[in-house]
Protein backbone atom coordinates (compact mmCIF):
# COMPACT_ATOMS: atom_id res chain seq x y z
CA UNK A 1 0.00 0.00 0.00
CA UNK A 2 1.29 3.43 -0.86
CA UNK A 3 1.28 6.10 1.86
CA UNK A 4 2.02 8.98 -0.52
CA UNK A 5 -1.27 10.12 -2.12
CA UNK A 6 0.54 11.53 -5.16
CA UNK A 7 2.36 8.24 -5.83
CA UNK A 8 -0.88 6.36 -5.28
CA UNK A 9 -2.62 8.52 -7.92
CA UNK A 10 0.26 8.17 -10.41
CA UNK A 11 0.35 4.42 -9.85
CA UNK A 12 -3.37 4.14 -10.53
CA UNK A 13 -3.02 6.34 -13.61
CA UNK A 14 -0.28 4.10 -14.97
CA UNK A 15 -2.35 0.97 -14.37
CA UNK A 16 -5.38 2.64 -15.90
CA UNK A 17 -3.27 3.75 -18.87
CA UNK A 18 -2.26 0.15 -19.54
CA UNK A 19 -5.87 -0.95 -19.19
CA UNK A 20 -6.89 1.62 -21.79
CA UNK A 21 -4.25 0.52 -24.31
CA UNK A 22 -6.46 -2.19 -25.89
CA UNK A 23 -9.33 0.29 -26.05
CA UNK A 24 -7.11 2.88 -27.71
CA UNK A 25 -5.93 0.28 -30.22
CA UNK A 26 -9.51 -0.71 -30.93
CA UNK A 27 -10.58 2.89 -31.47
CA UNK A 28 -7.58 3.56 -33.69
CA UNK A 29 -8.69 0.65 -35.88
CA UNK A 30 -12.12 2.25 -36.26
CA UNK A 31 -10.75 5.32 -38.01
CA UNK A 32 -10.58 3.38 -41.28
CA UNK A 33 -13.89 1.55 -40.96
CA UNK A 34 -15.75 1.38 -44.21
CA UNK A 35 -12.61 1.50 -46.36
CA UNK A 36 -11.98 -1.61 -48.46
CA UNK A 37 -8.93 -3.76 -47.76
CA UNK A 38 -5.91 -2.15 -49.41
CA UNK A 39 -7.51 1.25 -49.89
CA UNK A 40 -5.93 4.36 -48.40
CA UNK A 41 -8.37 6.62 -46.59
CA UNK A 42 -9.23 9.85 -48.38
CA UNK A 43 -8.22 13.00 -46.50
CA UNK A 44 -11.22 15.08 -47.50
CA UNK A 45 -10.52 18.60 -48.75
CA UNK A 46 -6.74 17.94 -48.42
CA UNK A 47 -5.93 15.09 -50.83
CA UNK A 48 -5.85 16.22 -54.44
CA UNK A 49 -6.68 14.51 -57.71
CA UNK A 50 -3.57 13.32 -59.59
CA UNK A 51 -5.04 14.60 -62.87
CA UNK A 52 -6.61 17.99 -62.20
CA UNK A 53 -5.02 18.80 -58.79
CA UNK A 54 -8.40 19.78 -57.31
CA UNK A 55 -9.02 18.99 -53.66
CA UNK A 56 -11.09 15.84 -53.27
CA UNK A 57 -14.29 16.86 -51.53
CA UNK A 58 -17.37 15.33 -53.18
CA UNK A 59 -17.79 11.81 -51.79
CA UNK A 60 -20.17 10.79 -54.59
CA UNK A 61 -17.49 10.88 -57.32
CA UNK A 62 -14.23 9.97 -55.58
CA UNK A 63 -11.99 7.20 -56.87
CA UNK A 64 -8.69 5.54 -56.05
CA UNK A 65 -6.36 2.91 -57.44
CA UNK A 66 -3.43 1.00 -56.01
CA UNK A 67 -0.99 -1.38 -57.59
CA UNK A 68 2.37 -2.14 -59.05
CA UNK A 69 5.50 -3.41 -57.41
CA UNK A 70 5.50 -0.53 -54.92
CA UNK A 71 1.74 -0.61 -54.23
CA UNK A 72 1.47 2.99 -55.42
CA UNK A 73 -1.77 4.89 -54.63
CA UNK A 74 -3.48 7.40 -56.93
CA UNK A 75 -6.61 9.38 -55.98
CA UNK A 76 -9.22 11.03 -58.21
CA UNK A 77 -12.02 13.54 -57.70
CA UNK A 78 -14.02 12.47 -60.78
CA UNK A 79 -14.42 9.19 -62.71
CA UNK A 80 -13.44 11.14 -65.83
CA UNK A 81 -10.09 12.02 -64.28
CA UNK A 82 -9.52 8.32 -63.64
CA UNK A 83 -10.26 7.59 -67.30
CA UNK A 84 -7.79 10.24 -68.49
CA UNK A 85 -5.10 9.08 -66.10
CA UNK A 86 -5.44 5.47 -67.22
CA UNK A 87 -4.98 6.54 -70.83
CA UNK A 88 -1.99 8.75 -70.09
CA UNK A 89 -0.10 6.49 -67.69
CA UNK A 90 -0.48 2.97 -69.06
CA UNK A 91 2.97 3.13 -70.71
CA UNK A 92 4.65 4.41 -67.54
CA UNK A 93 2.78 1.96 -65.31
CA UNK A 94 2.21 -1.26 -67.29
CA UNK A 95 0.75 -2.84 -64.14
CA UNK A 96 -2.42 -0.77 -64.72
CA UNK A 97 -3.58 -3.39 -67.23
CA UNK A 98 -3.10 -6.14 -64.63
CA UNK A 99 -6.44 -7.38 -63.25
CA UNK A 100 -4.78 -7.47 -59.81
CA UNK A 101 -4.58 -3.67 -59.78
CA UNK A 102 -7.05 -2.50 -57.16
CA UNK A 103 -9.48 0.22 -58.17
CA UNK A 104 -12.39 1.80 -56.34
CA UNK A 105 -15.02 4.38 -57.16
CA UNK A 106 -17.83 5.65 -54.97
CA UNK A 107 -21.34 4.36 -55.65
CA UNK A 108 -23.22 7.58 -56.37
CA UNK A 109 -26.58 6.25 -55.19
CA UNK A 110 -25.45 4.39 -52.08
CA UNK A 111 -22.96 6.80 -50.54
CA UNK A 112 -24.71 8.66 -47.74
CA UNK A 113 -21.74 10.78 -46.69
CA UNK A 114 -17.98 10.82 -46.46
CA UNK A 115 -17.96 8.12 -43.80
CA UNK A 116 -20.54 5.80 -45.39
CA UNK A 117 -19.41 5.29 -48.97
CA UNK A 118 -20.20 2.10 -50.81
CA UNK A 119 -17.19 1.27 -52.95
CA UNK A 120 -17.36 -0.33 -56.40
CA UNK A 121 -14.79 -1.72 -58.79
CA UNK A 122 -14.95 0.92 -61.56
CA UNK A 123 -14.38 -1.77 -64.20
CA UNK A 124 -17.63 -3.49 -63.13
CA UNK A 125 -19.69 -0.38 -62.34
CA UNK A 126 -22.22 1.31 -64.58
CA UNK A 127 -22.09 5.04 -65.25
CA UNK A 128 -25.03 7.39 -65.35
CA UNK A 129 -25.20 11.03 -66.40
CA UNK A 130 -24.76 13.33 -63.38
CA UNK A 131 -23.04 16.67 -62.99
CA UNK A 132 -19.56 15.83 -61.66
CA UNK A 133 -16.71 17.90 -60.16
CA UNK A 134 -14.70 18.21 -63.37
CA UNK A 135 -17.68 18.32 -65.70
CA UNK A 136 -17.19 14.89 -67.28
CA UNK A 137 -20.68 14.20 -65.95
CA UNK A 138 -20.53 10.53 -65.08
CA UNK A 139 -21.32 8.90 -61.75
CA UNK A 140 -20.78 5.24 -60.89
CA UNK A 141 -23.66 3.00 -59.80
CA UNK A 142 -23.83 -0.69 -58.94
CA UNK A 143 -26.76 -1.74 -61.12
CA UNK A 144 -27.61 -0.96 -64.73
CA UNK A 145 -30.18 1.76 -65.39
CA UNK A 146 -31.69 3.31 -68.47
CA UNK A 147 -28.98 5.20 -70.33
CA UNK A 148 -26.16 3.78 -68.20
CA UNK A 149 -22.87 2.88 -69.87
CA UNK A 150 -20.08 0.53 -68.81
CA UNK A 151 -16.54 1.55 -67.85
CA UNK A 152 -15.12 1.31 -71.37
CA UNK A 153 -17.94 3.39 -72.87
CA UNK A 154 -17.57 6.00 -70.12
CA UNK A 155 -13.84 6.21 -70.85
CA UNK A 156 -14.49 6.61 -74.59
CA UNK A 157 -16.99 9.44 -73.94
CA UNK A 158 -14.56 11.26 -71.65
CA UNK A 159 -11.62 10.88 -74.01
CA UNK A 160 -13.70 11.97 -77.01
CA UNK A 161 -14.60 15.19 -75.16
CA UNK A 162 -10.90 15.97 -74.79
CA UNK A 163 -10.35 15.78 -78.55
CA UNK A 164 -12.92 18.48 -79.24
Amino acid sequence: MCNNPRRHFLGRLAVGGFALTPLAALLAGCSKSGWPEGMTAIKWDRDTCVVCSMAISDHRFVGEMRGGPENTVFKFDDPGCMAIWLRDKVEKYPWLADPATQMWVADYENSKGRESIRWLDPRRAYYIARSSPMGFNFAAVATPQGGAVDFNDMRQHVLARLKK
